[in-house]
C-alpha cells in the first residue's frame, strides 16, 4: 500500500513498532486478537487495527503540501479535513480558514472566495451543488480534492443501483457531511433516501408494505429524501448502500430486514427485480478497526479507553463496541485522564463529556483495553499510553516491544 509523507508529529514510533510486530507475524491480517503488553503493575490490550487509514493519510499530505506549496496565498477547507480536532486546528495554525463547519453552517460567505483562492476539498467529499459553485468561480476542484477513494466507491455503488432504476437506500446520518455528499451525487441517478438505523428501516418498511400513508412518509422522511421522491412508486425496487464509517452489523440488519420486506410484498420469485442485492460499502479500515474492536471486546478487561474526534462515527462505532462488555471511555487526548482514579470522557448518547471517578481497580494491577478512531494521529495513542503508564511507575522498554508485542492468541 502506498506509503504517504504527512508530518512526523502525528507518527508514533512506538506504536509503529507494535504494528510493524504484528504485520510481520500476520502479514495476511488473520489474527484480530489484540496485542498484549504486561508491565507488572499494568496491563494494555492494544487493539489489531487502529489509526490513520489511507484517505487519512493521502488527505493530510495533500493539505500540508499545498500549505508548503503556496506560500501568501489564502487556502480554505470547505469543512474539516477529518474529524480530528487535533488535525484541524494544526491547520488552522498554519493558515488555514474553514469555509463552513461539519453542519454546513457558513463560515465565510461564497461571495468572499475568489478564483485567487484555493479550497480543498476534505476527506469526505462534498456535494455536486457545492462542486459546482467552486467551478463556477474558476477554483479547481481537482488538484486540491483530498475525497477518500472508498468514498468515492460508495458513489459509484449509488451509481450502478441508480442505473439499474433502482431506488439507493442510503445507511447513514443525514446531517452528516460524508452523508450529504453521497445523498447530492445518488440523486444524480435515482430517487434516494436516507434511513438512520434498524428502527427507521423498520419504519420504512412498514411503508412499503402499505402500512402508512403518503403524508406519513413525507413528514417522517422529510429532509432525507430527494426533491421528486414520488411514494410509493420509488419504493417498488431499492439497494441498499452504507456510509464507509457506519456499523457493518447493522448495515446487514438493514438489508436483511428490507430483503424481507420486499420477499413478503412481491414474492421469492421476484426478489431480484425488486431488491438489488449489493456488498457492504465499508471501506476496509472501518471493517478492519471494527473487527478488531470485537475481538477487544471478548478480552476481560477493567476499562476501555477509546482515543478520537467527538464528532467521529468510525470512533463512536467503536465505543459503542466496547460499551456492550465492559467500562468504555471516550476521550479526544491524554489531558482528559487526570488521574489513575479520574478520567473526564465524551458521553456518547448525553453527547458532551462527563466524569467518572474510581475508574480503575485500586486492589490489583489493572488491565485496559485501548483503541483508536480511523482519523486518529498514532501520536496521541502513544500520549494517552504514556499518561497511563506513568500513574504505575511504568514504561516502554526494548524488552516490552521486542518480547512483549504479542496477539492474545499467541499467548
Amino acid at each position: 500500500m502506498k506509503k504517504f509523507d504527512i508530518p512526523d508529529f502525528y507518527r508514533s514510533p512506538i506504536i509503529s513498532a507494535i504494528k510493524a510486530n504484528r504485520k510481520a507475524s500476520d502479514p495476511l491480517k488473520k489474527d484480530f486478537s489484540p496485542t498484549r503488553l504486561d508491565f507488572g503493575s499494568i496491563t494494555l490490550l492494544i487493539a489489531r487495527h487502529f489509526g490513520f487509514c489511507y484517505g487519512v493519510e493521502n488527505a493530510i499530505e495533500i493539505a500540508y503540501k499545498t500549505v508548503k506549496s503556496n506560500p501568501g496565498k489564502r487556502i480554505f477547507l470547505l469543512s474539516e479535513m477529518i474529524h480530528n480536532p487535533h488535525v484541524n486546528e494544526d491547520l488552522k495554525s498554519n493558515g488555514v480558514n474553514f469555509i463552513m463547519d461539519s453542519h454546513g453552517n457558513q463560515f465565510v460567505p461564497w461571495d468572499e472566495i475568489t478564483s485567487e483562492d484555493i479550497v480543498i476539498i476534505p476527506a469526505f467529499g462534498t456535494t455536486v451543488e457545492t462542486e459546482n459553485l467552486l467551478k463556477s468561480k474558476n477554483i479547481d476542484t481537482v488538484k486540491y480534492n483530498t475525497t477518500c477513494p472508498f468514498v468515492e466507491k460508495v458513489w459509484n455503488r449509488s451509481a450502478a443501483i441508480g442505473g439499474k432504476g433502482y431506488t439507493i437506500v442510503i445507511h447513514g446520518k443525514h446531517y452528516h457531511e460524508e452523508t450529504r455528499a453521497t445523498f447530492s451525487h445518488a440523486s444524480l441517478n435515482a430517487p434516494s433516501i436516507i434511513v438512520r438505523d434498524i428502527k427507521e428501516a423498520a419504519i420504512l418498511s412498514d411503508f412499503i408494505l402499505g402500512n402508512k400513508n403518503k403524508t406519513e412518509f413525507y413528514r417522517f422522511f422529510e429532509n432525507k429524501l430527494t426533491p421528486d421522491f414520488k411514494f410509493p412508486e420509488d419504493l417498488e425496487r431499492i439497494g441498499v448502500v452504507n456510509q464507509t464509517t457506519m456499523l457493518a452489523e447493522e448495515t446487514e440488519e438493514i438489508a436483511n430486514l428490507l430483503k424481507q420486506t420486499m420477499t413478503k410484498k412481491y414474492g421469492e420469485e421476484n426478489l431480484k427485480e425488486h431488491f438489488a442485492d449489493t456488498r457492504d460499502t465499508l471501506c476496509y479500515a472501518t471493517n478492519d478497526n471494527q473487527s478488531a474492536t470485537y475481538e477487544l471486546s471478548k478480552q476481560n478487561a477493567d476499562a476501555a479507553i477509546v482515543v478520537g474526534g467527538y464528532n467521529s462515527s468510525n470512533t463512536s462505532h467503536l465505543v459503542e463496541i466496547l460499551s456492550s462488555k465492559f467500562p468504555t471511555y471516550f476521550i479526544s487526548d491524554p489531558d482528559n485522564i487526570i488521574s489513575k482514579e479520574e478520567i473526564v470522557y465524551f458521553d456518547i448518547k448525553q453527547k458532551k463529556e462527563t466524569a467518572a471517578n474510581n475508574f480503575l481497580p485500586k486492589d490489583r494491577p489493572p488491565v485496559v483495553a485501548i483503541t483508536s478512531g480511523a482519523s486518529c494521529p498514532d501520536s496521541l495513542v502513544e500520549a494517552v499510553i504514556r499518561k497511563l503508564l506513568s500513574f504505575y511507575d511504568a514504561e516502554f522498554t526494548p524488552e516490552i516491544l521486542n518480547n512483549q508485542t504479542r496477539s492474545v492468541s499467541e499467548l
